[in-house]
């Protein structure tokens, strides 16, 4: 029997008892990963290369490694299909990718950096994500590529905390990335969508506040540690809300469009989180 370590909360070091069996499925579960990763790189490329449709392909994906992960998805509401189309969401982990993945078919917006991460850099280049600087400087070439991704009647997913919380509150919003609902696109408005997302039970039981750094990845967490982890860790609840969508039309301007998300965003987890999901 060994215990897996997580951030110290109230001056207490958190601890989780693991076995040789959990260990031993964190294994399996990396190797089958790895073999998968190969798989669907082999796959995406020559489909992007090629300029076919890949969106059917990476949700099967996504699903697939949910169900490799033990997630368990709770969703409450639909994702709207109006297109052009933004989904505004709170940002807890990397696993956030994993569950929305599964549910939406659009793709992701991302800081810049991760392009060059071994691995997932190149995953994320296969699934067509969306690379900004997030940089105040940067906010004009950000707004085009987003633009220029979603004119082709694509969906985004964006994060407008540009980091990951600790998942029992929201940071604030980044409102220089809804630069591209403002604008709209020739004309025409783009539809906003705010998405709560919230880690809630592990093995069917609810997750403390202390407890949810295991999935919660943000600070100063190193990143393969925590993964390690979280691969050993049993069956986990992720619970999403899509709450009703909204137009940058509907507000003064982009700072009111951020405030209202992050507020009807907040909410949603506060339900998700106190078991009072819609």
């Amino acid at each position: 029997m060994g215990r897996l370590k997580g951030p110290a909360a109230a001056g207490a070091e958190l601890t989780l008892p693991t076995s040789q069996i959990s260990r031993t499925i964190a294994i399996l579960r990396t190797v089958v990963f790895f073999l998968s990763a190969i798989v669907i790189l082999a796959l995406l490329f020559p489909m992007l290369v090629l300029r076919l449709e890949t969106g059917p392909l990476k949700r099967r994906y996504f699903a697939f490694l949910a169900r490799l992960l033990g997630i368990r998805l709770v969703m409450a509401g639909a994702p709207t299909k109006q297109r052009p189309c933004l989904f505004v969401c709170n940002h807890v982990s990397y696993l956030d990718v994993v569950a929305l993945g599964a549910i939406v078919q659009a793709e992701f917006v991302s800081r810049a950096d991760l392009a060059d991460w071994p691995l997932f850099g190149l995953m994320a280049k296969a699934g067509n994500t969306v690379f900004i600087d997030r940089r105040r400087r940067a906010t004009g070439d950000a707004r085009d590529k987003m633009q220029e991704r979603i004119g082709r009647h694509r969906a985004l997913i964006m994060f407008p905390e540009s980091t990951s919380g600790n998942g029992n509150y929201l940071l604030p919003f980044k409102s220089a990335l809804f630069n591209v609902a403002e604008a709209g696109l020739d004309g025409r408005a783009i539809t906003v969508q705010p998405v709560s997302i919230a880690y809630t039970r592990m093995n069917g039981m609810p997750i403390g506040v202390g407890w949810r750094s295991f999935w919660a990845w943000y600070g100063d967490m190193t990143l393969m540690p925590h993964l390690w982890s979280l691969l050993q860790l049993g069956r986990t609840t992720i619970e999403i809300e899509f709450h009703d969508p909204v137009a940058a039309t509907d507000f003064a301007d982009r700072k009111a469009l951020a405030a209202h998300c992050h507020k009807i965003i907040g909410h949603g987890v506060a339900r998700l989180l106190s078991g009072r999901s819609a």
